[in-house]
């Protein structure tokens, strides 16, 4: 990996002394979907997060980083958030909130920290994959550090 392709989320994991690897992936295809990236990546896609992005009628922003073979259940989620109803936050929306692009978007080292979820799957794992804050990047962490990294909770999301 070249010193270019240090990210924020990187760095981050880096400066916390957090154990992690990063796997670098070809974009020229297309393919970036979860089950894609997990594919090209080398690992079960059941343990390939990806992170979502919404916005609540009274809560604002919250983050949610699911199975990347699974969808977010609305309800679940605005149960999580303690809201009434969210919704996808709008893609145009993503970069000047948290910083990242739609298939980059890592739930680690966003502008601002917003309430994060995690799937309460992710915590039968050694280790999950998520994005490493930039297209063609994943990075492999622990859930708990994810969680103490982010002030995630643990929620049924999907």
């Amino acid at each position: 990996m070249g010193i270019n392709q240090k990210t924020n989320v990187i760095r981050i994991l880096e400066s916390r002394g957090i154990p992690h690897e990063v796997f670098e992936y070809s974009v020229e295809d297309g393919q970036l979907d979860a089950i894609s990236v997990a594919r090209k990546v080398g690992f079960d896609p059941d343990i390939v997060f990806k992170t979502l992005v919404t916005m609540g009628k009274s809560t604002g922003i919250n983050v949610f980083v699911i199975p990347g073979n699974c969808g977010l259940d609305l309800k679940k989620g605005a149960e999580a958030a303690e809201d009434k109803h969210i919704e996808m936050l709008k893609s145009k929306d993503l970069l000047p909130l948290t910083g990242y692009i739609h298939g980059g978007c890592s739930p680690i080292g966003m502008k601002k920290e917003y309430p994060a979820f995690l799937e309460e799957m992710a915590a039968q794992y050694e280790y999950i994959v998520i994005s490493a804050g930039k297209i063609g990047l994943q990075v492999k962490i622990c859930p708990e550090d994810l969680i103490s990294l982010t002030g995630a909770n643990y929620a049924d999301l999907v």
